[in-house]
């Protein structure tokens, strides 16, 4: 039996296609995966993200258990409101999985986790504040989400519910606030602005049916792909898993090394240097990038992690472990069942507020 969101009934009421994706059943799209992907781009789109999981951690003891935990470091969090975008590792420098962590309060911080991963997730944290810390670890699995992403989102969402505005209006980007039992977000998954809402399940189909009021369209995991892909942002057990480290995946720049304390995996990234790169590729040839296709360069072999065709750049666009020393820039061939076609690698994020970012492609998209 597939797990089930609060909106699953309002999703079946559109006709979105229903899909198992980690043993939930999530839409994939409700017509049209390319017009869900282009109204994001260039009004708002909406997205049940009900299956990730918010943990709570709170107690005087929360950020000393949160300092060894991630690799990235929640000193850096002293405002409230502040998010942090970090891994979370095992001994070996290898990521458990890529979560976001908000600051609240002096003992009260909150981690959105990954569906697929969250009671992995669950189980090694309790294992690593198994009496050693004063924190309390708390599921919220009486939340639900739904992230709006969009140029109109904010507008929109303030539309719906017009209590939320005075909250959020000066709400900077990787910043939340509360209100109420509703809690808004900023840091997105798609390239564009918005919020992440998350709030009681049981008053998710209400909000659900005021952000399609207020003109805000709904969309499905094929879009959020598509657009995830585009913003250059990684897709855990796809781009990353328990075998890569941060560095070997791009997400270098959410590892603090540099400051006195310890956290799980950085004695072994100390002690290891990263094996592969990440880099982005365009394809220069008609096709479709995918993962698990093979990269030749003239450094090595390499491996497609996520590809797909683009949408907002009308070509296709791919995510790549390659050999160290592959700059961006080089022209490198992928094999596409029995040929091998002709791509370019490039530094991502390939879109980003609704500009291209590509060198040689439309320098706008609205």
């Amino acid at each position: 039996m597939l797990k089930q969101t609060p909106l699953n009934a309002a999703h079946r009421a559109r006709h979105a296609k229903m899909v198992d994706f980690g043993g939930w059943e999530m839409p994939l799209h409700y017509g049209s995966q390319i017009e869900e992907h282009h109204l994001v781009r260039q009004d708002a789109g909406m997205f049940d993200v009900s299956h990730m999981l918010a943990v709570d951690v709170d107690g005087d003891g929360a950020r000393d258990f949160l300092r060894g935990l991630l690799a990235n470091n929640v000193d850096r969090l002293q405002t409230p409101g502040k998010a942090l975008y970090s891994c979370m590792l095992n001994v070996s420098g290898g990521i458990l999985d890529d979560l976001i962590v908000y600051f609240l309060g002096p003992r009260r911080f909150r981690l959105v986790v990954n569906a697929a991963t969250a009671e992995k997730d669950l189980a090694w944290m309790s294992a690593q504040n198994a009496g050693a810390t004063a924190a309390t670890i708390a599921p919220r699995r009486d939340l639900a989400m739904i992230a709006v992403q969009g140029p109109k989102a904010r507008t929109k969402v303030w539309k719906a519910l017009p209590p939320s505005q005075p909250a959020t209006e000066a709400l900077g980007p990787f910043f939340a606030a509360e209100q109420g039992a509703f809690f808004f977000g900023r840091t997105g998954y798609t390239g564009e602005d918005g919020f992440e809402i998350m709030l009681p399940a049981a008053d998710a189909p209400d909000v659900w049916q005021a952000l399609l009021d207020a003109g805000v369209s709904p969309a499905g995991l094929g879009a959020r792909d598509t657009l995830r892909l585009e913003a250059g942002m990684n897709l855990y057990g796809q781009d990353m898993d328990e075998t890569v480290t941060p560095t070997e995946c791009g997400l270098k720049w959410t590892v603090d090394l540099d400051s006195p304390r310890n956290f799980i995996g950085k004695a072994a990234l100390l002690a290891s240097p990263a094996r592969a790169q990440m880099r982005g590729l365009v394809l220069q040839e008609r096709g479709v990038l995918r993962a698990h296709q093979a990269v030749e360069t003239r450094e090595g072999r390499g491996e497609i992690t996520s590809g797909s065709f683009s949408p907002t750049l009308d070509t296709s666009i791919a995510l790549a472990r390659l050999p160290i020393g592959v700059p961006a820039g080089e022209s490198v061939k992928v094999q596409i069942r029995d040929k091998w076609m002709a791509a370019i690698t490039v530094k991502y994020p390939f879109v980003r507020n609704g500009r291209s970012l590509v060198p040689g492609l439309p320098s706008s998209v609205r």
